[in-house]
């Protein structure tokens, strides 16, 4: 019996099977398994979790992103069906020990459903969470910045 070769990705049990396929074989089988409509994330090594759901005609979705001034360090564009969230976080500098606090960038688009009105977008920030909320409808093309209310 012939052993060949099994590349597998670090940390994981199971083969790279991704590997062995040419490219656009690859890609059918990423896209075919393809995350769930509605989140697309950027790769970032900073993940931001979030929730959507709709509610009373409106697309909400809710974002962790604690210990932010979403005047400064926050920042929702909506722009050809995509809601985009960036967010910085500035590394407080104590020396009290160990922290597996994230900071830096964090950024997530989010393909938004179909009928979102891109002119009916309203974003607040209180308590560590970003709600955006979006009206469902037809909606004008063209990019747009959302302003980020503070409800604290």
């Amino acid at each position: 019996m012939t052993m060949l070769p099994v590349h597998r990705l670090p940390g994981s049990l199971f083969p790279d099977l991704g590997a062995a396929l040419p490219g656009d074989m690859n890609d059918v089988f990423t896209t075919a398994f393809a995350p769930p409509r509605g989140f697309v994330p950027f790769v970032t090594p900073h993940q931001l979790r979030m929730e959507d759901f709709i509610e009373d005609g409106h697309y909400v979705l809710r974002v962790e992103i604690p210990d932010i001034d979403p005047a400064r360090d926050l920042e929702v564009t909506v722009q050809r069906g995509h809601l985009t969230i960036t967010a910085e976080r500035s590394v407080r500098r104590e020396d009290r020990g160990y922290s597996e606090f994230g900071y830096g960038s964090f950024a997530r688009t989010v393909a938004l459903p179909e009928g979102a009105r891109e002119d009916e977008v309203s974003a607040t920030y209180g308590r560590g969470i970003l709600t955006v909320r979006v009206g469902l409808g037809e909606s004008p093309a063209g990019a747009r910045r959302v302003d980020v209310e503070r409800v604290d």
